[in-house]
């Protein structure tokens, strides 16, 4: 008894919360709606831009400059990550200027003593999908493994930073 009392409650509030429907029939028109553009389709059933084209690199080419400062920026972005013996504030502020804002977000709670990695062991190895001058992941060797370590840019003279730090997976 009770539970029904309690779902007809929550109906009535519900029902008292929905926004009233307009009962009254549109007015009849002659014209016929028709597309101003055709309908682009998702990436399983064929191409979003016009024409089936997409751009070679989005907006970005990669050259050797950008990639040797990706690997320069996941290098000592993970270098300022691998310190589990800094007093967490020091560290949150270390790494936050290799960060995203939203990775910085995301880190600022982590616990610097709960990184298992003290150090780097060797240089980052990028894996560059050329189509997408935006963003690049790099596997950094540590102590505790390789981590994965997602770079992005917003243009081609931006500086890259690291959205993610991946542990590695044992």
């Amino acid at each position: 008894m009770k539970k029904s009392l309690a779902l007809t409650a929550v109906v009535l509030l519900c029902a008292a919360c929905a926004p009233a429907v307009d009962t009254t029939p549109a007015p009849a028109t002659s014209a016929v709606a028709t597309a101003s553009a055709p309908v682009s389709l998702s990436a399983g059933s064929g191409p979003q831009a016009p024409d089936g084209t997409v751009p070679p690199t989005i907006g970005i080419s990669w050259d050797q400059a950008s990639k040797d400062a990706a690997v320069d920026t996941a290098q000592k972005a993970m270098t300022d990550f691998a310190r589990p013996g800094l007093e967490e504030k020091q560290w949150a502020n270390d790494l936050a200027r290799w960060l995203t804002p939203q990775a910085t977000a995301d880190y600022s709670a982590v616990d610097p003593a709960n990184v298992p990695a003290t150090r780097v062991t060797g240089p980052a190895t990028l894996t560059v999908d050329e189509a997408n001058g935006y963003g690049v992941m790099a596997a950094v060797p540590t102590d505790a493994g390789t981590y994965t370590v997602q770079l992005l840019r917003t243009g081609p003279e931006a500086p890259w930073k690291v959205n993610r730090l991946t542990p590695p997976t044992s």
